[in-house]
């Protein structure tokens, strides 16, 4: 491998990990660049968020997506989890007043770490951040299970490698979306947004509400129950 091919690697694995003062300059490109600041934008408004609602990002980066639910959830709590220190600390810079006023928390740390995020979510959603999982379809359902009854759960991703296409993001969004079914929840859909390289999809789920937990049929008794 020649030494150009070495530097690429090494700065396309900032755009993952963020780690010192390149993570850093990784984290400013990623806040500063308009695909993703339309991408983000557009993610939270799919999920509809109300004033009173209880959000979770996981992969929340430099915080736009976190500020942008903060200014919806005004009576609501946001909470984002995210494995990247320099990216912990320039969320928490763009975000400093939410999180002065407790609206906000932010927390470092991996995906298997999810249970230090205490409580249930109206809303959960992660950008261009579940794909790289181990596991991605044991984290959705992991994901899900926090959804308070009629939560909205969304995955969403753009490919940004070279040549990519239309078709990967879309390739990406029904695998995701076939993650959310399997994890129980309703109403699945994939939205797409032109952007380039590719454009942006997003698979949401929503988690049943009481009413409509209430009026499903019971199994027939000694019945097997889908797993």
């Amino acid at each position: 491998m020649s030494a150009r091919d070495r530097l690429r690697r090494a700065v396309v694995a900032q755009f993952h990990r963020p780690t010192g003062a390149f993570g850093a300059l990784a984290g400013l490109v990623l806040a500063r660049r308009p695909s993703n600041r339309a991408r983000n934008a557009w993610v939270v408004e799919r999920l509809a968020i109300r004033p009173d609602d209880h959000v979770l990002e996981l992969g929340f980066g430099p915080g736009l997506a976190i500020a942008d639910a903060a200014r919806r959830a005004q009576r609501g709590r946001v909470v984002g989890l995210d494995h990247s220190e320099a990216m912990h600390r320039m969320a928490s810079r763009r975000n400093r007043a939410a999180v002065r006023e407790g609206r906000v928390e932010l927390v470092a740390g991996s995906f298997a770490e999810l249970a230090r995020v205490a409580g249930a979510f109206d809303a959960i959603f992660a950008v261009n951040a579940v794909q790289f999982d181990d596991d991605p379809a044991a984290l959705v359902r992991a994901l899900a299970a926090r959804l308070r009854p009629g939560g909205r759960l969304a995955i969403a991703t753009q490919s940004r490698r070279a040549g990519a296409s239309d078709a990967d993001s879309l390739r990406a969004g029904e695998e995701a979306a076939a993650w959310l079914r399997a994890a129980g929840l309703a109403r699945v859909r994939v939205e797409t947004l032109p952007l380039t390289p590719a454009c942006a999809v997003c698979a949401i789920g929503e988690r049943a509400s009481a009413g409509e937990a209430a009026a499903a049929p019971a199994a027939p008794a000694g019945a097997a129950t889908a797993r």
